[in-house]
């Protein structure tokens, strides 16, 4: 097995690693009584299980950090360009939402809770729009990969939108941003679309290096 389909599928496993923690605490107690339809994911840090939700961001950054060290490995993306600062804002968005709690707006707002907010809205517009770039270069030859990376990508940011369309709503004098929609189930839809849109372009890496290491085998 070649070093770099051994780094890739090394990554998708850290990535699913990390979603499953997450889904976890969605029925482990007492997180399991936070409203997965309109608390945020973050909610799981202000509670007994925050190790679990930090452990979980943390996975996903580490599998994140993995995908586009094998992406430029592998030469689908220089190292230093658009795709690569994109990723490294993503992976870096995710150390820094376990670093800042969020906002605990039962004692009142913080610094910390402001720089975790802001964190999160890069991480969530950098990772998508990412893979929207080097979708085609990673899958040139095989329109159903590029397709689902691609959807994945579109249906996180068209998400992401809907908060927009609250944010700017409540700005021209209508309700809060955060009643606009369900936003813990739009957030996680968000974080779930994103993580799903790097996992399928590392995942097909890890497929397309397998066939390569195929057709260099001797007959």
């Amino acid at each position: 097995m070649s070093s770099g389909r051994t780094a890739a599928l090394a990554s998708v496993c850290s990535l699913v690693a990390g979603v499953v923690l997450m889904l976890a605490l969605h029925v482990l107690p007492p997180t399991n009584e936070i409203s997965p339809v309109r608390r945020t994911l973050s909610q799981y840090a202000l509670g007994p299980n925050k190790w679990i939700f930090d452990l979980s961001v943390l996975l996903i950054a580490l599998g994140s950090a993995l995908a586009f060290v094998v992406l430029v490995r592998e030469r689908y993306v220089r190292p230093l360009s658009g795709p690569t600062v994109l990723g490294a804002l993503w992976t870096l968005s995710l150390l820094v939402v376990v670093w800042f709690t969020k906002t605990d707006w039962t004692v009142g707002p913080s610094t910390g809770g402001t720089i975790h907010r802001y964190a999160s809205v890069v991480g969530f517009v950098a990772l998508p729009i990412a893979v929207l770039v080097i979708a085609r270069a990673v899958f040139p030859d095989s329109a159903r990969w590029r397709l689902a990376a691609r959807g994945f990508g579109v249906a996180s940011l068209g998400l992401f939108g809907l908060i927009v369309v609250g944010v700017v709503r409540m700005a021209a004098g209508g309700g809060p941003w955060w009643l606009f929609v369900p936003l813990g189930l739009v957030e996680r839809g968000i974080a779930l679309t994103a993580v799903a849109a790097i996992a399928v372009v590392v995942l097909g890496v890890a497929v397309r290096a397998k066939s390569e290491d195929v057709v260099r085998v001797p007959a």
